[in-house]
């Protein structure tokens, strides 16, 4: 049984921003991360992908932002259960909450906090013949490594942000890229369009619209896809495709555990980020309350509201001492800096 302050589920970048807010208040944290290694979706699905809204940085790449997370909350020692997902959530006669991950393991807390991340979500999948087949065999539905689509044939296919920002990653990096979209006009941000429309101008991007990808073809590796333009299919041969559609929330079960869902998304109190649950709180994309914008920033403002909201409720009647760090500096629970979990930053440096 592991006994903390707060479970969080969910170690993408708010959940581990999370610990250093929680441990300022001198709140102890144990995350559980479906995924092998603390990051979510800025390990899985964009390592290599430079953010600009990062607060001190003009950009940053996703890889790096969560290994400074890390080492930023590692004085105040998290634990960490990754490679399982939490399956159920019971309220115990103390108030605490017991939650059993999928391999069984056992944690105890008076709070948590949902904190979204990869292990709530899946790639939506376009309705191809044999897509299945050609998974991780020149189909893929992130990108982790530009480097590993170095002088290749590859079609993105996808109008939002996710497919806009790829596209133009890796005109540097293939030998033919084009970009296939049902619609001709696209669903990104606008400087994004912007670039890829002056790509395409250049010869660096094929742009196919309205269009779309019909068929796969190969044996044991993609080799071709067949696009349908303008009423009028054809083969190209490829090396990859990347179908970047977004991803589709998992919330199955949490609705089981009782929480409000409105449009794949759990609703909580803005004030402070709490759920119709008392002591269940959701922070980050995972969540939704009127004017909710899905930035990294935003759920960092949240996850720190949400740790002052939990100090009050661990301790009653107990004001907390709002500390600026810039003049009293941050200390682990035992007055050190004393660094912990190597194992999980290793997997970083």
């Amino acid at each position: 049984m592991i006994e903390t302050d707060i479970v969080i589920i969910g170690a993408g970048p708010v959940g581990l921003f999370t610990v250093f807010e929680a441990g300022l208040l001198k709140l102890r944290c144990h995350l559980v991360d479906v995924l092998p290694r603390p990051g979510g979706q800025c390990i899985e699905l964009y390592p290599k992908k430079p953010i600009y809204d990062i607060p001190g940085f003009p950009d940053i790449l996703a890889e790096d932002l969560v290994y400074n997370l890390l080492k930023q909350g590692e004085q105040f020692q998290p634990g960490f259960t990754l490679g399982e997902s939490v399956i159920s959530l019971q309220k115990q006669i103390d108030g605490r909450f017991l939650l059993t991950t999928d391999k069984h393991t056992q944690l105890i807390a008076p709070v948590v906090a949902i904190a979204g991340g990869l292990g709530c979500f899946q790639p939506r999948k376009p309705e191809i013949a044999r897509l299945e087949t050609f998974e991780q065999k020149g189909i893929d539905y992130s990108v982790k490594h530009p480097q590993d689509y170095q002088h290749k044939k590859v079609v993105i296919a996808g109008g939002g942000d996710s497919a806009l920002d790829w596209t133009v990653c890796l005109a540097d990096y293939v030998s033919e890229l084009t970009l296939v979209h049902r619609r001709n006009a696209f669903r990104g941000a606008p400087a994004t369009v912007d670039h890829v429309q002056s790509l395409v101008r250049q010869g660096k991007v094929t742009l196919c619209t309205p269009a779309e990808v019909v068929a796969l073809h190969g044996d044991g590796h993609l080799e071709a896809v067949t696009i349908n333009h303008n009423q009028q299919d054809k083969q190209l041969k490829v090396d990859h495709f990347l179908p970047l559609f977004g991803m589709s929330p998992k919330l199955d079960v949490f609705r089981e555990w009782g929480l409000n869902l409105e449009k794949n998304a759990i609703v909580v109190n803005p004030r402070d980020y709490q759920t119709n649950i008392p002591g269940v709180y959701a922070i980050g994309d995972v969540n939704t309350y009127p004017g909710k914008l899905k930035l990294i920033l935003c759920g960092f403002h949240e996850a720190t509201l949400m740790c002052h909201a939990a100090f009050e409720m661990i301790n009653p009647g107990v004001k907390s001492s709002l500390r600026y760090t810039t003049v009293v500096g941050v200390e682990g629970f035992d007055g050190t800096h004393k660094p912990a979990h190597k194992s999980v930053l290793k997997s970083f440096e």
